[in-house]
């Protein structure tokens, strides 16, 4: 077993990103159980939402999981209150300074990873005290860094940056993959678009058929006047690119955007004027498999990679 197995008491270094409008209860429970850790999504959840999440969690598996939390949440004081009222004991967030949360989680007794986009960000997750860092190259789905760092760079540069234990997350969809990302100095991968497309996941049937049918170059990073994302290409995006070239502001983009955009596309179905939020990995994902078969191909693909590297080893 390695550090982040160690942390989380988990089999498999392998979690779930808590991912908007598709880490439900039904997803999180079933990477659980499976041997990774699931994370519930908080960042699309109302309070009362969450806590109902939370409950079925705790009645669905007796595994580890966590839940995953946008430090950018309207209610995020409510929100640390209920993590820790309701017991949770793994916390992941993101998109926003750890130092603030960081040492209260703690104090209940709560392990806290936090994602980041650059090694300067790693730093000051190691000061700030967290337990682990997740280090999301720009092919991730969803905010972006600004910095539009691929993953196969960031994970070397962070390994360096920080003594934290260290998972690498950004176009991890396979077992290859997850070995490739170990061998930079990863010791666990956070896989968002694979589990995304589960039969597990809360996404719209129509998300995640729009998103099995897309080929290479379908996404692309856009909207970093408001927060980097990366989106499929359809109707809302064409207006989008559009607008980004011509030099449209962000209340502009706002305004194109519209009120839950993401909730539109992603978890109603509005695969065409609705905000669709994917890594670049899906274009290799050609079919909606149970999250346990999904679990047993990437530690099969790990294994048989790891294997075939140690025998046409050219040293």
């Amino acid at each position: 077993m390695n550090r982040i197995c160690n942390l989380f008491g988990i089999r498999y270094p392998i979690i779930q990103g808590g991912m908007v409008w598709c880490s439900g209860w039904r997803l999180a429970s079933a990477v659980s159980n499976a041997g990774g850790l699931g994370l519930l999504g908080a960042g699309s959840m109302h309070p009362e939402t969450l806590i109902e999440h939370i409950n079925k969690m705790k009645a669905a598996t007796d595994k580890p999981w966590g839940v995953n939390v946008p430090l950018m949440y309207p209610e995020i004081d409510r929100l640390i209150d209920i993590l820790i009222g309701e017991g949770v004991k793994i916390v992941f967030t993101s998109a926003g300074s750890p130092k603030k949360y960081t040492a209260r989680l703690h104090e209940a007794g709560i392990k806290v990873a936090h994602v980041v986009s650059s090694s300067k960000f790693a730093r000051k997750c190691e000061e700030a005290g967290v337990d682990a860092v997740v280090a999301e190259g720009f092919e991730a789905g969803g905010h972006n860094g600004r910095e539009e760092t691929t993953t196969l760079t960031l994970i070397p540069q962070v390994r360096r940056a920080t003594s934290l234990p260290l998972v690498a997350a950004g176009g991890i969809g396979s077992g290859q993959a997850m070995l490739a990302a170990m061998a930079l100095g990863a010791e666990g991968v956070q896989a968002g678009t694979l589990f995304a497309l589960t039969a597990e996941s809360s996404a719209s049937e129509a998300f995640k058929q729009r998103c099995i049918a897309l080929e290479e170059g379908d996404t692309m990073l856009c909207l970093k006047k408001i927060s980097p994302s990366r989106l499929v290409k359809n109707a809302l995006y064409d207006k989008v690119a559009e607008a980004e070239s011509r030099g449209a502001e962000a209340d502009e983009l706002r305004g194109i955007l519209g009120k839950a955009s993401t909730k539109r596309g992603i978890f109603e179905g509005d695969v065409d004027g609705g905000e669709l939020e994917i890594g670049q990995i899906a274009s290799a994902i050609k079919a909606v498999e149970p999250t346990a078969t999904v679990m047993e191909r990437l530690m099969a693909e790990y294994s048989e990679a790891k294997k075939a590297i140690t025998e046409n080893d050219f040293i």
